[in-house]
């Protein structure tokens, strides 16, 4: 038995099994929690179900998402029809080190949130940036307006 809780899951050998509207592109959207067991119910083809192909995004909401998405898609001048999504790294996106302590800074400016050093240094994909916003803000809520 498993149990999944968060606001996508990424599973792109069984995302078939799931409504159109929830997948896309095998992540699974608008989860609260899903438990099943594990076993041939669920996995039919287990011959084909690869250890550690299961990812779960739990942290960041959809609107967090979004926002990082079109922090990051602006700070690197990227086409509006560019593909960024979670999974998108931002060195895969033409981000240097200077890129990256922008777009940080940028994050922090748009969630109003301060970013520390050591954990701005870990960031390396969309949604590291997304859970960690969600992590700040959650703990410490947004810093005050200046």
């Amino acid at each position: 038995m498993f149990s999944i809780a968060g606001s996508s899951v990424y599973m792109p050998s069984i995302s078939a099994s799931f409504k159109h509207s929830q997948v896309s592109n095998g992540r699974i959207s608008g989860l609260k929690l899903v438990s099943a067991p594990l076993g041939k119910a669920i996995f039919p083809l287990r011959r084909n179900f690869r250890q550690g192909s299961l990812q779960v995004c739990c942290a960041a909401k959809p609107e967090t998402m979004d926002k990082v998405v079109k922090i990051v898609k602006k700070q690197l001048a990227l086409d509006e029809d560019s593909v960024v999504n979670g999974e998108s790294k931002f060195s895969e996106l033409g981000a240097d080190s200077l890129d990256t302590v922008e777009i940080v800074m940028g994050l922090e400016e748009a969630f109003k949130i301060n970013v520390e050093e050591e954990s701005a240094q870990t960031i390396t994909t969309v949604q590291e940036a997304a859970d960690m916003i969600e992590t700040i803000i959650s703990k410490d809520g947004p810093k005050p307006a200046a």
